[in-house]
């Protein structure tokens, strides 16, 4: 068997377990789980927004104890202060007292390979930018000194809809650096009644163990790029990103780095669906998580709206879009 073929079936049953195992902590969302999984494999950020109470920090908690890698959880407060998420350099006295002292850095929280930073919005712009910056370089630059972030990196934010008192929305740019958004929304009817009989205050995430390790995480990362995406399936992306820019619905249309985005995470979605090349129903299945956040629809106020009006214009141009045969 060709290494490369090996190497697309080592990835494949690591997003399978992934699913699987996370699958287990939020069920009757399976959707939700292998959409947050390809945010994973695809090297990007995950963002999830919903009401208290449906999940989004079990989610996380599952996606970082599913691989076996450092995991960290940041509480984010009105009063958290940057130097709180990347660390700082302190003054470390020697053997030789203050004349032999020097500045030493400590590492914040964000140095870890999974990162939950819970309630993101519940802290000001300025702690924010902060940590958006490290997602985005993944380092953190701090007195003319850099400190890279070890791979792999990824940040699970949770965030409250912002008609909740006490939040401070992401800007757009901001909201950019995060390759997925989604919301988890209620389980199922009959989902829920079974959680109901037989969970007893137990976190549903204690049970978990991890089902891969940091090099076959990685590895299936790296397979990501390569997975083959076919001349119709690519013109049916790029259609898409071009009716964002064009339709009266949308003030302002998608930019060629969130159709890069987009291009990364149509093939992260045909992985973990079992298949080393792309299919329009992998664009069909990440757009909406990909692109809603990234547009400003017409007469949008900031905030929750543009997401859910992004949601609303976004399935609008794919139910318009001709579908490739």
């Amino acid at each position: 068997m060709p290494a490369e073929t090996t190497q697309a079936a080592a990835a494949i049953d690591v997003a399978a377990r992934i699913v699987r195992n996370v699958g287990r902590a939020l069920e009757g969302k399976p959707a939700t789980v292998s959409l947050a999984v390809v945010a994973l494999l695809a090297r990007g950020h995950l963002l999830v927004e919903d009401v208290p109470g449906v999940g989004k920090t079990t989610l996380a908690r599952a996606l970082a104890k599913s691989v076996g890698v450092t995991f960290r959880r940041l509480q984010f407060t009105s009063d958290l202060m940057p130097a709180d998420v990347l660390g700082g350099n302190v003054l470390e006295a020697s053997a030789g007292g203050a004349a032999g002292a020097r500045l030493v850095f400590r590492p914040g929280p964000v140095f870890t390979n999974v990162l939950l930073a819970d309630e993101i919005n519940r802290t000001t712009p300025r702690t924010q930018s902060a940590l958006l910056e490290a997602m985005d370089e993944r380092r953190v630059s701090l007195d003319g000194q850099t400190h890279p972030i070890e791979e792999p990196f990824f940040v699970v934010a949770t965030q409250n809809p912002e008609e909740f008192h006490g939040t401070y929305p992401l800007p757009e740019s901001q909201l950019d650096r995060f390759l997925l958004r989604l919301r988890v929304g209620y389980p199922p009817p009959e989902v829920e009644r079974l959680v109901l009989a037989r969970r007893r205050g137990d976190d549903p995430t204690d049970a978990l163990e991890a089902v891969c390790t940091r090099d076959e995480l990685l590895d299936a990362q790296r397979a990501v790029d390569a997975v083959r995406v076919d001349a119709a399936v690519l013109d049916y992306l790029h259609g898409l990103v071009l009716a964002t820019r064009k339709t009266p619905l949308v003030e302002l249309g998608v930019s060629t780095r969130a159709a890069l985005a987009l291009e990364r995470a149509t093939r992260a979605h045909a992985l973990v669906d079992g298949r080393t090349f792309t299919l329009p129903d992998d664009v069909r299945a990440v757009a909406v998580a990909v692109l809603a956040h990234r547009v400003r629809p017409a007469g949008a106020r900031e905030g929750t709206a543009i997401a859910r009006d992004g949601e609303r214009v976004v399935r609008e141009l794919l139910a318009e879009l001709a579908v490739p045969v």
